[in-house]
């Protein structure tokens, strides 16, 4: 048997690789697809009506169009008959890929905003009409209620549901927040935080819960009670400026300065605009006798006090750190 070296091993390979290449060329071309009509003719069909139609035609060669405008065009009627339809899964699909490619078209942004608040309004019958009396539908209630500052009614929404699931986590929160929304005596804050405590006993990890506490504490100047709330709500969710911002304050006015500076800090960072964070580091830092330090963030209080202002112009200026 003959022995194949190297060299006849590398020569067979690239006989073989230029075969293929010759024969790939050679190789009749397949014709693009030409979507642009079809585009054109779903179009006209939708738009004369004919939506049953021209959904299955726009759907498929919508996203391939080349032409930026067709595209467009075809896009915003396969949203429309969608909808029309009752076909969601087509409508929403459509405003994907519209609003990644046209992110910032007015005519896209339009119809983005009436076709969820659609969808929303249909979602919200459908489960009014099969699920009446569930827990979601109360909570939907609910939440209507709220945005129409309806807060007793809201609150006996929320009331029903824990009724019918005592251990539904966010409840009491949001029962919590409603009390908080009347104004404020010693015996609404003390239900409030009757409400969230009870929230943390079903839900641990509601950073929202602890913060509220913690702020209810630093408002009646109980530090060491707000100190140990906004240091677990900061804990729950490393992104919470405001629980950091209340924790450096709460440790400042309790004068432990030294420990407030790393969650103030945090809390700058999250939300350099803020100018009670660059207000309170200012403080901390001039007590421990950085003087550099102070003098910076006495600066960026400055600044960010100047531009709340002008952006609030009824808003009360902050004095500076003494």
């Amino acid at each position: 048997m003959q022995r194949l070296t190297p060299r006849f091993l590398v020569l067979t390979l690239a006989s073989a690789i230029l075969t293929g290449l010759v024969a790939a060329q050679s190789a009749p071309k397949t014709a693009p697809v030409d979507t642009s009509s079809a585009t054109e003719k779903g179009i006209s069909l939708a738009e004369s009506g004919h939506c049953r139609e021209a959904l299955p035609i726009l759907k498929k060669s919508a996203p391939l169009t080349p032409d930026k405008q067709l595209k467009l065009r075809a896009g915003l009627a396969t949203v429309r008959c969608g909808l029309s339809l009752n076909q969601p899964d087509a409508a929403v699909n459509a405003l994907l890929w519209l609003n990644r490619d046209f992110p910032s078209d007015p005519d896209v942004l339009y119809v983005t905003t009436h076709a969820y608040s659609d969808l929303s309004t249909r979602a919200a019958l459908q489960l009014a009409g099969t699920a009446p009396s569930s827990v979601q539908a109360h909570e939907l209630n609910a939440e209507a209620l709220e945005s129409q500052g309806k807060w007793d009614e809201a609150a006996a929404e929320y009331n029903v549901m824990l009724k019918q699931q005592p251990g539904l986590p966010g409840v009491h929160y949001r029962i919590g927040r409603i009390i908080l929304s009347r104004p404020p005596t010693p015996a609404t804050v003390e239900s409030a935080r009757n409400e969230f405590t009870s929230e943390l006993k079903i839900d641990p990890n509601n950073a929202g819960a602890e913060y509220i506490l913690g702020e209810l504490s630093r408002q009646a100047q109980q530090w060491d009670d707000a100190i140990e709330h906004f240091s677990r709500a900061s804990k729950l969710d490393a992104s919470f400026a405001d629980a950091f911002l209340g924790l450096g304050f709460s440790l400042n006015a309790a004068g432990r300065y030294m420990e407030a500076i790393p969650p103030l800090e945090i809390g700058v960072k999250l939300r350099p605009s803020n100018p009670t964070g660059h207000y309170q580091l200012t403080i901390a830092y001039r007590k421990i006798g950085r003087k550099e330090d102070a003098e910076r963030e006495l600066a960026l209080f400055q600044q960010t006090s100047e531009k709340a202002q002008r952006e609030q112009p009824g808003q009360e200026p902050q004095q500076q750190p003494q």
